[in-house]
């Protein structure tokens, strides 16, 4: 407990020495400065308690600084013709999504490099580094999540939260209808898979009301709209893995589908009303079953079912949001146990200095294994976390 009052301690110390966050600069370009490029930097900066992996032992607290986002991104605009490109650091994060580590290496990377051209409303292409089109949780703001951050058991096999390709996409039918179609990478591994194919993902929703029509959703928008949208999306590639990689044999494919759905109602004088659930399904043929499966298949992004329930809701006069998160996920196999059921559950707030510009978000979270093993234990997490768009 004394590490529990000192980490909120702490918290309270950083909100106080908070600066406001202002816009980015923004030139101007082209014969009569039609053309636009903003310069923008993200931050989430993490204080973390876990209740387990320090210790000879690996079962005393765990408590750490560090940075979940830490991103620099350049936005352009020149008529119909658009770029974005965000690059990412990390350096020595020892708390990690399930276990606690000694320290990843430091990484820098090119998270987004994308052109974007619109045609008009209903025909929008995308082409270079971007985030898929599948589940609506990978597709919301890192910047704007409802919770303290989108679900560790959301990423598909073989990719990370982005790839590389095109999309089109537009809106349709008064922006009542959106689709979404692309091609991307996939598994980019064409030494290790059966064939080198490319991933193909439709997906497509129906919002009312106020409506969403970016390529980009929101977990929130802070009680400035209402919204009812409902998605579904599926995702197949081809010959992505062996069952039996020692023989090379048993070729699988990867199929993924998903239904979600969000709502967001606020109510004068009594408050923001937040609704956001989501099932997706990922199946690579059972090839977890096989003599020696391939090692994508298995484990927290390989074969897996299930999905998440979120709640919200914000005071009318005071910018504070109380929120809540069920998550139940059955895994394929993980650490040598078959059929893996995980629940994982958060509670707590954010609260809104200037929008999602600067908050201040505190969560407390339980995840619970069906069977425990080696190396995956029930755990309890405290994160503090002061989020900076400048």
């Amino acid at each position: 407990m004394v590490k529990l009052r000192n980490l909120f301690l702490a918290c309270a110390g950083v909100t106080l020495f908070a600066s406001a966050a202002l816009a980015g600069p923004t030139w101007t370009f082209g014969p009569n400065d039609e053309g636009l490029l903003k310069l923008d930097y993200k931050g989430q900066f993490q204080l973390d308690y876990r209740d387990d992996g320090a210790g000879p032992d690996g079962d005393d607290d765990t408590m750490e600084f560090n940075f979940r986002r830490n991103r620099i991104s350049l936005v352009g605009a020149y008529g119909d013709l658009g770029i974005y490109v965000q690059t990412e650091y990390s350096e020595d994060i020892n708390v990690g999504p399930f276990t606690v580590s000694d320290g990843s290496s430091n990484n820098f990377q090119m998270l987004d490099a994308q052109v974007r051209y619109k045609f008009n409303d209903a025909f929008r292409v995308r082409a270079g580094k971007f985030k898929y089109n599948l589940t609506r949780e990978n597709l919301e703001a890192c910047e704007a999540p409802l919770t303290l951050d989108r679900s560790v058991l959301i990423r598909a096999p073989y990719v990370s939260t982005r790839d590389k390709g095109v999309a089109v996409w537009g809106n349709l039918f008064n922006d009542v209808f959106q689709y979404r179609l692309d091609v991307m990478n996939g598994r980019n591994d064409s030494v290790s898979a059966p064939d080198s194919n490319f991933r193909y993902t439709g997906r497509v929703h129906l919002t009312f009301l106020d409506g969403e029509t970016g390529y980009g959703y929101k977990g929130s928008y802070l009680g400035k709209k209402k919204v009812v949208t409902l998605g579904a999306a599926y995702s197949v590639e081809e010959d992505v893995a062996y069952a039996d990689c020692a023989n090379q044999t048993d070729a699988v494919d990867y199929k993924a589908w998903t239904v979600d759905l969000f709502a967001e109602y606020p109510v004068e004088g009594v408050g923001t009303f937040t609704f956001s659930t989501a099932y997706v399904d990922y199946d690579m043929d059972d090839a977890y079953q096989g003599a020696d499966p391939d090692s994508g298949v298995i484990g927290v992004t390989g074969e897996k079912n299930g999905g998440y329930t979120k709640v919200a809701y914000m005071l009318p006069n005071m910018p504070l949001q109380f929120f809540f998160r069920a998550e139940n996920w059955s895994l394929a196999e993980l650490d040598g146990v078959y059929d893996q059921e995980i629940d994982w559950y958060g509670g707590g707030f954010n609260y809104y200095v200037r929008g999602q510009n600067l908050k201040f978000t505190v969560e407390y979270s339980t995840v619970e294994f069906d069977e425990e093993s080696a190396d995956y234990e029930d755990f309890d997490s405290l994160t503090a976390q002061l989020q900076v768009l400048f």
